[in-house]
């Protein structure tokens, strides 16, 4: 079994990382939920950038170090608040954010950033830190842009074919730890069908069973291994695969979906959809490597 589909099915340790600012705290304390639902620990890293810190004038080394660690030790301290059975380190790291999270998480650990940070060489932004660890990691990462205050109980995976697989297990176990339902949804673009499909089936109707038969094969094995989870199956029809998924998940704690990562992509490394959801859904977005 590969590292990657280990990790999803024994659900690892989880890595949050933190700049000190409101929406990177978001992110650790989702981690830290994540780490207490797990029943595993939870590391905290703040990465200063500053490989060269030796060469910086004492003064102004030891004020980048002392406040590196005071955000630490307040990120350290929101969660032993929030979960004081969560066994919790910090991590101090003169790399650049990604590269630190990263090697924290390893082949089988989660990681999970805020959305967007204080900008500068340790923010967290969803346009550069965030994005480039989700298109490198190897295992899930968690990008937490809105932390629902309510939880609703649901979780939502997004599938489209067999490669899949990983994201709707991940899914799955997520939702049997947080004793959430899971809602597994796959979209079916009309528009880009109608032309191609629709003198392979009778009817409109005909493609949409076509789609979600497909759908009830991919869910099949996960309702087997998981058969006290409650999970639903939708096939949504829309003009557009990121619209439907950001409308989808609007009542839902976490969407789940494959981080798709062209061969050759220019400008953003993950996909145009996967993009799109990270920077629209109103919940917070797992990312889990095909």
């Amino acid at each position: 079994m590969d590292s990657v589909a280990s990790g999803i099915r024994t659900l690892g340790p989880v890595v949050a990382g933190t700049d000190g600012s409101e929406p990177a705290t978001k992110g650790v304390l989702w981690a830290a939920d994540e780490a207490a639902a797990r029943g595993r620990p939870l590391t905290i890293v703040h990465a200063i950038g500053v490989e060269q810190a030796q060469y910086l004038a004492f003064d102004d080394s030891h004020l980048i170090l002392g406040t590196a660690r005071e955000v630490l030790d307040k990120a350290a301290a929101r969660v032993a608040d929030r979960h004081p059975g969560v066994s919790v380190s910090t991590e101090l790291s003169r790399d650049e954010a990604a590269d630190s999270l990263l090697e924290a998480a390893g082949t089988d650990g989660t990681i999970v950033v805020g959305s967007r940070g204080l900008g500068g060489f340790s923010a967290l932004l969803l346009g550069s830190v965030g994005l480039r660890v989700a298109a490198r990691a190897r295992g899930p990462v968690v990008v937490v842009r809105h932390s629902p205050g309510v939880p609703s109980g649901v979780v939502l995976a997004a599938v489209r074919d067999d490669g899949d697989r990983d994201t709707l297990r991940f899914a799955a176990r997520t939702a049997s730890l947080r004793k959430a339902s899971l809602r597994v949804v796959s979209v079916w673009l009309f528009l880009q069908n109608v032309g191609s499909m629709a003198t392979m089936v009778d009817d409109v109707s005909g493609i949409v069973r076509a789609e979600a038969d497909a759908t009830s094969r991919i869910v099949a094995p996960v309702r087997e291994e998981f058969p006290d989870l409650v999970i639903t199956e939708e096939v949504l029809r829309a003009t557009s695969v990121a619209g439907a998924l950001v409308k989808a998940c609007e009542h839902t704690d976490l969407l789940v979906m494959g981080a798709r990562r062209p061969a050759h992509a220019i400008g953003s490394p993950l996909g145009r959809v996967t993009h799109a959801v990270l920077h629209h859904a109103p919940c917070p977005v797992a990312l889990i490597p095909r």
